[in-house]
């Protein structure tokens, strides 16, 4: 398990340098579901070779076992000749399937994602199941790392310029969230989006969560 988490830090670090092509959004979490009534915010800085953004993530509860997410934010496109400033909308639901335990060291869970990234002449609306697993390792009673990996079947509609077509791919993400304090959560996300012909194939994000 050290090896593991070892290459999850070592992959994040490594992201900047490795070739890439746009991002796909994540949950920026561990798989762990929020209890009834909480809620957490994050912000984040996510880059890959032709993209550059920031998102906004606000998670809640309502009902046990079952959260939600809502991301919003924009990005600036280099797309050769020309570059374009898009807005990013999206929106998620998890189950929780399994909870960590003496046990069964890892809490998984899944669900489905939507988001919707658009601008001038450009449109794409992405769609698809998810699943994601996380393992909490404790330091102390006020510290932890949470490093954890995620999967999409994702389907898109891709509408630029003149042309469109569909895409399907398969984005992963290997992540870990840093609990340092109270109130304040480090994440880190690596994104490799396996079989995509449009977007970037690997990204990186980098942000806080705020639990409240």
């Amino acid at each position: 398990m050290k090896k593991l988490l070892f290459a999850v830090w070592l992959a994040a670090g490594l992201a900047p340098a490795l070739t890439a092509h746009a991002q796909a959004f994540g949950q920026y979490t561990p798989a762990e579901i929020l209890p009834v009534n909480t809620r957490v915010a994050g912000a984040y800085v996510d880059f890959s070779e032709s993209a550059l953004g920031a998102l906004a993530q606000l998670r809640l509860s309502f009902y046990p076992n079952i959260d939600f997410g809502f991301q919003g934010g924009l990005t600036r496109l280099d797309l050769g000749p020309t570059t374009k400033t898009t807005v990013r909308l999206g929106a998620d639901v998890r189950f929780g399937v399994a909870k960590a335990s003496a046990s069964r060291p890892l809490d998984i869970a899944a669900g489905g994602a939507i988001g919707v990234e658009t601008g001038d002449d450009y449109s794409i609306l992405t769609l698809g199941p998810s699943a994601v697993a996380s393992r909490t390792f404790t330091f102390s009673q006020n510290s932890a790392i949470v490093p954890y990996a995620g999967v999409m079947l994702a389907f898109a509609s891709v509408d630029v310029g003149d042309g469109n077509q569909t895409d399907f791919s398969v984005p992963l993400r290997l992540g870990a969230e840093l609990r340092a304090m109270p109130g304040l959560r480090i994440a880190a996300e690596l994104q490799l989006r396996l079989g995509d012909e449009f977007n970037d194939h690997v990204g990186f994000s980098a942000g806080v969560n705020l639990p409240f």
